[in-house]
């Protein structure tokens, strides 16, 4: 849930958060990585540095910006799976971002979550005291959507760690089979560059609500 509340929440542990905020920071690097990296050492490194270039993504203007050399670990399996968890995450970035931004203009859903908590008042909180205060059979159920989206994005045909296709949305399904490579790729890329800014957008939107003179 996002919240309509810009107020500042003094009574959460100052170092814990800032720890959390850390271990995100951390999760956005790893899962961005994917898609940069600077050259390597020895023939491979060639080779993977040609696929870099050649996937979506790479564009203007941080191009090759990979600070911590996260691209270079492990083999090219392992940067097609950083790919798709760069994708995942931001398009729940994007959804997250989106739905906070609804909430802030004091827009959300009608009638009541359970018996004693409705949306209304959700809608007021900030995010992590929105999810503190839904029942815990609401957390199950969330969670339990969420398995079930990432079971059917990882068993579809070849996985994309074995060549097959970058996972595709689970709901609303797109079809872009009749889109040709080149406009493919802007479109590919135009999403991965949103969900970056998206990432770093809720990211900072959590972080003014709970760590005083962070944003």
């Amino acid at each position: 849930a996002s919240t309509a509340s810009f107020n500042l929440n003094l009574s959460a542990p100052i170092n814990q958060i800032k720890f959390k905020m850390k271990l995100a920071v951390l999760a956005l690097l790893a899962g961005s990585a994917a898609a940069f990296a600077p050259s390597m050492q020895g023939v491979r490194s060639t080779s993977l540095n040609m696929a870099l270039s050649d996937m979506p993504g790479a564009t203007a203007p941080l191009n090759g910006f990979d600070p911590l050399n996260l691209a270079t670990l492990g083999s090219d399996e392992t940067l097609a799976w950083f790919r798709a968890a760069e994708l995942k995450h931001s398009r729940v970035a994007m959804v997250a971002t989106t739905g906070y931004l609804v909430n802030a203009c004091g827009i959300h859903f009608p009638g009541m979550l359970s018996s004693d908590v409705s949306f209304e008042s959700l809608s007021t909180m900030k995010p992590i005291d929105a999810w503190a205060a839904v029942p815990d059979a609401g957390k199950a159920q969330i969670l339990f959507t969420i398995f079930i989206a990432e079971l059917v994005t990882e068993s579809k045909g070849v996985h994309y760690t074995k060549g097959g296709p970058l996972p595709t949305m689970v709901f609303p399904p797109i079809d872009f089979s009749s889109v040709d490579e080149a406009t493919l790729k802007v479109k590919q890329s135009r999403e991965l560059n949103n969900g970056r800014l998206a990432m770093i957008a809720i990211m900072s939107f959590i972080a003014a609500n709970n760590i005083p003179g962070s944003v």
